[in-house]
């Protein structure tokens, strides 16, 4: 089921590179960026997590913190972060449950049942301010950022 504005965003607590648990707990009182993605190294998935990086300084003005979430398991994840520079949280998520729980996981049209490259801007006090399904990777980090300003 896929989150809309006003939603209460579902809470989750995840491994992150290094083994340590992070939870969405974790932000309190301020609003941040999770975007769950197929797969570390691929053509989207690089380009998705390249542009949040390119434009990390501006969500770091913001106050907005950028999580990427994938069910790669974080030794992919450390990898794929020093490969590109990535200087933002990758989060583990193998079961799906938290995909699951934001409407990122279920069923691809014509592909099967995966992971749907989706993205939620969190309000501070845990609503969705916005979100965003089926997205394309090139171009979006900039769409999440012109969300910030409305």
């Amino acid at each position: 089921m896929e989150l809309k504005p006003g939603d209460v965003a579902p809470a989750f607590t995840l491994p992150d590179t290094d083994g340590k648990m992070v939870s969405s707990t974790d932000f309190p009182g301020k609003p941040f960026v999770v975007y769950f993605y197929p797969k570390d190294d691929t053509p989207g998935c690089t380009t998705e997590a390249c542009q949040f990086n390119e434009n990390l300084q501006e969500f770091e003005q913001a106050g907005v913190p950028v999580v990427g979430i994938s069910p790669d398991a974080p030794a992919a994840h450390v990898r794929f972060r020093n490969k590109y520079g990535l200087r933002f949280t990758l989060l583990s998520d193998p079961g799906h449950a938290a995909m699951a729980a934001y409407g990122a996981w279920g069923d691809r049209p014509g592909r099967g049942e995966g992971v749907i490259r989706s993205t939620v801007l969190l309000e501070p006090d845990g609503t969705v301010k916005e979100a965003w399904y089926g997205v394309k990777a090139d171009g979006h980090a900039k769409e999440v950022l012109r969300a910030l300003e409305r």
